[in-house]
């Protein structure tokens, strides 16, 4: 796994040495840099005052505009700070400049919350939906894209990594079907930032969303919205405020001209600088390091389980991501869950409302949702696949 700083990793996250955190997909263990950076300013905002606070942290507020045109690779100016990726995605999806008629393509691992936004605005403005099939890998078919564009189609809507079973989209060659169309692409980064590599220009998309909580060990309670510059002039926010937007007399206003028209003037101040402290904290150890440990790691813990007569693994993709998801043969995955969070290890479930789509999930009724991350170790994957067949 060449020259990552594993001592570092573990040492930056005391929790580590307690329990085996594979909730990571859920919310990541926080760095130390993160934690003290939002205490630190909760501190100042106590003995100070918020307004005051704020003010003094105005560099780093700043800075969270450059960290992330460096990690996604856009101008800072295309960035906004939202307090969560549903919302993130929601500011832009509701912007889009669709009518009655337009259609939106999206696949059968769409998120659960994404997918009711579509329904909403079928339902609200008589858009069409048509769900593009996987491929035999699990993966939206190319192919099976291309022959659903219609002259209706304006919309691409992917979810990069969905929650639930592993796989990574080919989000590249979605992308360029979507400029050869002069289709809007819309990707949900929500699983894929801070374990994958996210280069907005290489992707082709139009608008990017994220959160702090998951793998790029932020706090809870904040996000990010990436918009293309040329395609932000498109986009009516669907609220507004002083910040987003300013009145230029009594009956007309004027967007802000980058990305943060979608913001609004109050935000967690604490936790927007605990992201901006997060994300700096990837690009040091090197998004392309860490990417390469989460993915063998993620082999690792998938190749021991399957070799379990007992564990069934259910993840698909040609590309695999940081997350592993499993049902044993005589345990619902609920009380496995359980279990091995009584026993240190922290995990979750994913449950068939997650993707309503993907037949796959319905059919298996849940499925434990193990998620790791570059802090952890071959080590705790051999303790953990003992705790799940020792039960």
């Amino acid at each position: 796994m060449g020259t990552f700083d594993l001592a570092r990793a573990r040492a930056d996250t005391p929790a580590s040495e307690r329990l085996i955190h594979f909730n990571n997909a859920g919310a990541s263990l926080m760095p130390n840099a993160v934690a003290d950076t939002v205490l630190a300013h909760l501190d100042l905002e106590r003995r100070i005052g918020g307004y005051e606070a704020e003010a003094s942290a105005q560099p780093a507020i700043n800075d969270f505009y450059d960290a992330f045109a460096t990690l996604l690779n856009c101008d800072r100016g295309e960035v906004a700070y939202i307090e969560n990726a549903t919302r993130a995605w929601d500011m832009a999806f509701y912007a889009l400049p669709l009518r009655a008629g337009d259609r939106i393509l999206t696949h059968e691992s769409e998120y659960a919350s994404n997918y009711l936004a579509l329904l909403q605005l079928a339902q609200r403005q008589g858009v069409g939906i048509d769900v593009v099939p996987s491929d035999s890998d699990g993966q939206i078919d190319i192919d099976s894209l291309r022959r659903a564009i219609s002259s209706e189609s304006r919309v691409i809507a992917l979810t990069h990594v969905p929650t639930h079973n592993g796989l990574i989209n080919p989000a590249v060659a979605v992308g360029q079907i979507a400029r050869e169309h002069g289709l809007i692409y819309v990707l949900d980064a929500c699983q894929s930032a801070g374990q994958l590599p996210l280069d907005v220009k290489q992707i082709g998309c139009h608008v990017l969303s994220g959160t702090g909580r998951k793998f790029l060990r932020g706090p809870r309670g904040t996000g990010f919205l990436y918009v293309e510059q040329e395609f932000l002039q498109m986009l009516d926010p669907p609220f507004v405020d002083m910040h987003a937007a300013r009145p230029l007399q009594a009956a007309a206003f004027e967007l802000r001209s980058d990305a943060r028209r979608f913001e609004t003037w109050e935000s967690y101040v604490a936790g927007r600088i605990g992201l901006r402290t997060a994300v700096r904290y990837l690009l040091e150890l090197g998004v392309d390091a860490v990417s390469a440990r989460v993915v063998a790691l993620a082999a690792r813990l998938r190749e021991s389980l399957a070799a379990e007569t007992r564990v069934a693994v259910h993840d698909r993709g040609v590309s695999k991501s940081g997350i592993v998801t499993f049902t044993l043969a005589d345990e619902p995955a609920s009380s496995a869950a359980t279990r091995l969070r009584a026993a240190g290890a922290n995990v979750s479930v994913t449950i068939a409302d997650a993707a309503p789509l993907d037949v796959q999930l319905r059919r298996l009724q849940g499925a434990v949702r193990a998620s790791v991350h570059y802090y952890n170790t071959d080590d705790e994957i051999d303790r953990f696949v003992s705790l799940v067949v020792g039960g």
